[in-house]
């Protein structure tokens, strides 16, 4: 191979394993590569404002492709503003390849300036973090970075770039890297034990999660799920794992409280757990929240979370679509059949004409809108009035946070609309959740994406107002003034001045009388736009 600085090397790297896109924000330690870039054919740098909004843009992009997204951050102060974001990459499993310049292994006994153990800040919130010290092992690095991100289960990876590293010649060819089929099935006599657990059920119950999103495994799910005559329930699930409007869906189980998961499970007999583990929630119960007599069957590729914290009675490791398959056609031979319960139609509600003013912009933004829309849904507390007349119901159309970290809905639907510039794609914040990344506009603007951005706008953190109630129910406190820092009113933020100072448009809906014309400009919009939606 032709000896090339390893800074021109990193990018044949990249090409080979099908990059066009870095998300980034520049430092000087970065500056050799950088320079590189612009002179690199067909290969775009995303510019945010801060780490954070990179991190954000490049997991929407991610989970709207279903590969994997490259990251820039710079060095360690960069990584540090990245660091929640990347948490929140890191529990959503997003295939992030991240890297960060560094001044250079020959300064590593200096201490000087911006010097850290960046391997050692990554680590926590990482799949796997590492440095390049030799340059003959620069792109083997990132081949291994690809590959750790792309396999079951996904997540973020880091690497860190020291500048001598980058300018040294480099003689290793660029060759895609290699991603370990993990379509994998039980032996027979595994599956045969599952069956024996499923088919004697009177109350069965399905746990899924993102699991079966990234297999593909939708149908096969629901087919098992109609065998079983079974309701379904989401358990750490953010994407489209079932279609909503089916009538065996019962919708997502608690992120915050373990008692509720703990309601929905307690009469079950049987347990079938796919693609996600139990619990998730940030406060979940301690004890064993299944029947003793319950048999749990689990099935996931991520053996980390198969019985990691409740007992399973059949453990299979393995992908969930041919699995599943497997399952339905033993439990067909068995004699299970679906019922007319499965076969239900689901139709649009119409929302009352007193409904909250979230109601009545999500029911006319179905109607105007149509079913292709996609969906990027941190409304959090506005959530239910939105998939109650948009549910997700076609796979890549709905994406929800997840993670815990606030933020998510501007960068994310950026990113989203980059990997499908040609859908309708919209992204639901709050107030609260939208000022931690809301210079994302700035790159909205500047890159020419067209996404769209609704902020419900209820002038407080009212998700803590929710929680902080169930703190005092579970201890007995009277109910009392929430406190003074849950409140966003004081002063008015001012989210369609904020976005124009930013280069995107937008308007503020005040009245039950404006959402109509509010979601035609909206949708009609040939560049980003913003909708400051009040809802309280």
């Amino acid at each position: 191979m032709t000896a090339r600085p390893g800074k021109v090397a990193v990018f044949e790297q990249f090409a080979a394993d099908g990059f066009t896109r870095m998300f980034g924000n520049p430092g000087t330690v970065e500056e050799g590569f950088l320079d590189i870039l612009d002179g690199v054919p067909g290969f775009e740098y995303v510019l945010a404002l801060q780490e954070t909004v990179a991190i954000a843009v490049a997991d929407g992009y991610a989970r709207a492709t279903g590969g994997p997204a490259l990251v820039q951050l710079h060095t360690g102060v960069g990584l540090g503003n990245g660091v929640g974001m990347l948490y929140q990459a890191l529990r959503g499993h997003s295939p992030l390849v991240v890297v960060a310049g560094e001044a250079g292994v020959r300064y590593d006994a200096m201490d000087a300036q911006m010097a850290t153990d960046l391997v050692a800040m990554a680590r926590p919130v990482t799949k796997w973090a590492t440095r390049v010290t030799h340059p003959a092992s620069l792109l083997r690095t990132l081949r291994r970075a690809v590959k750790t991100a792309m396999t079951a289960p996904r997540g973020p990876v880091f690497v860190a770039l020291p500048m001598d590293v980058l300018d040294a010649e480099n003689t290793e060819p660029a060759r895609p890297s290699t991603v370990p089929s993990q379509a994998v099935v039980p032996v027979p006599a595994e599956l045969d034990r599952a069956v024996a657990a499923l088919t004697g059920a009177y109350h069965p119950v399905v746990l899924v999660g993102d699991g079966v999103s990234v297999s593909g495994a939708q149908d096969e799910l629901t087919r098992v799920a109609e065998l079983l005559d079974a309701p379904v329930w989401g358990l750490d699930s953010s994407e489209l794992n079932m279609d909503n409007t089916h009538p065996l869906w019962r919708g997502q189980l608690g992120h915050m409280f373990g008692a509720h998961s703990e309601r929905q499970v307690a009469d079950a007999d049987a347990v079938l757990i796919v693609g996600t583990y139990a619990f998730p929630e940030v406060f979940p119960v301690l004890h064993n929240p299944f029947r003793a007599d319950a048999q749990v069957v689990h099935v996931d590729l991520d053996t980390h979370e198969i019985a990691k914290n409740h007992p399973v009675d059949v453990a299979l490791a393995a992908d969930p679509k041919p699995t599943l398959a497997a399952l339905g056609e033993r439990l067909h031979a068995a004699g299970r059949r679906p019922t007319a319960r499965s076969s239900a139609v689901w139709r649009r509600p119409r929302p009352e004409q007193d409904a909250p003013i979230a109601e009545l912009f999500a029911a006319e933004l179905a109607e105007q809108g149509g079913s292709d829309l996609v969906i990027f849904d941190e409304a959090l507390t506005a959530s239910p009035a939105l998939t109650k007349y948009l549910p997700p119901r076609v796979k890549g159309n709905y994406f929800l946070t997840r993670g815990g970290s606030l933020g998510v809905g501007i960068p994310g639907a950026i990113g989203a609309k980059l990997a499908r510039p040609d859908a309708d794609v919209i992204g639901f914040t709050g107030d609260g959740g939208s000022m931690y990344t809301i210079q994302a506009l700035w790159t909205a603007a500047r890159e020419g994406v067209a996404a769209k951005f609704v902020i419900c706008n209820n002038h407080r953190y009212e998700l803590l107002d929710r929680n902080i109630e169930e703190y005092w129910r579970e201890r007995g406190i009277d109910r009392h003034e929430y406190p003074t820092g849950f409140d966003l009113g004081r002063p008015e933020i001012g989210f369609v001045e904020l976005a124009r100072a930013l280069g995107v448009d937008g308007m503020r809906v005040e009245k039950p009388g404006q959402v109509a014309g509010a979601v035609r400009r909206m949708l009609t919009a040939t560049g980003p736009f913003l909708v400051d939606l009040v809802t309280k």
